[in-house]
């Protein structure tokens, strides 16, 4: 496994906001992150990026514990719901600003930086300011600066939420295919089935700081194992999204 949580705990003021939280993600893999709001969703992914530290058990990126690892040195990438562009700064200049915190030579900077303008389809925009793009090319600046540094594991919290309801489909497909293409481990925040079904691989249940049930979206939908999962799983609709989303797959690889 390319990232594993083993037996995670953490508390809040005695709040229990992970309980004996375990799995494992494959190299290339994207998992989301699936359950009602205050579940534990984002505090699993904060312990991961090394925001907060868990009270116990051990965290493993490429097979190395990182418990004692400070966030910049795990190589991680994270997407923030908010985007989180510098407002200063132009497109490129954003999307460069961790690799200048690395004290890469300014040539490196600038081959990296049109790579990936080109890679997130923002060539020509690479001189524009954030308050001149729509939501979706923030987003699509805010993936790109977090790729930049080459990551082994790409976290994204709620990455579609500040999206326009209208373009939030063509953005899921749109960084399904990314991530695809570039083969870094991620893992996603969402409560939306949706957007975990057209995403992401493997869907990790979360409630109330534990996990119910990890599965594929065909295993989560047609095989949950718990009464919360049957629950909270819009089964018809989930059918629906993952037939579909299935077709749609299919159909790109003829």
């Amino acid at each position: 496994m390319h990232v594993e949580m083993k037996h995670i705990n953490k508390t809040f003021d005695g709040f229990h906001a992970s309980r004996d939280v375990s799995f494992g993600i494959e190299k290339g893999h994207m998992a989301a992150l699936l359950g009602p709001s205050g579940s534990g969703k984002t505090t699993i992914l904060r312990m991961l990026a090394g925001l907060d530290r868990p009270d116990s058990g051990d965290i493993l990126i490429n097979e190395t514990r990182v418990n004692d690892i400070s966030g910049s040195k795990r190589g991680i990438g994270f997407v923030f719901q908010n985007y989180a562009l510098f407002r200063y700064m132009t497109v490129a200049e954003n999307i460069g600003f961790g690799l200048k915190v690395q004290k890469k030579s300014k040539a490196e900077i600038k081959e990296r930086v049109e790579e990936l303008l080109e890679l997130v389809s923002m060539k020509e925009l690479g001189k524009r300011y954030p308050h001149q793009l729509s939501g979706g090319q923030k987003q699509r600046v805010a993936f790109a600066r977090a790729l930049a540094p080459n990551p082994k594991l790409l976290l994204l919290d709620e990455p579609f939420a500040a999206i326009d309801a209208k373009v939030r489909h063509e953005l899921r497909t749109w960084l399904k295919d990314m991530i695809q293409r570039v083969g870094v481990t991620s893992i996603f925040v969402t409560h939306d089935q949706e957007e975990a079904v057209e995403v992401a691989d493997m869907v990790i249940i979360i409630n109330e700081g534990q996990i119910e049930q990890i599965g594929s979206p065909e295993d989560i939908c047609l095989r949950p194992q718990t009464e919360f999962v049957k629950d909270f799983i819009d089964t018809e609709r989930f059918k629906i999204n993952y037939q579909r989303n299935a077709v749609s797959t299919h159909g790109k690889q003829k």
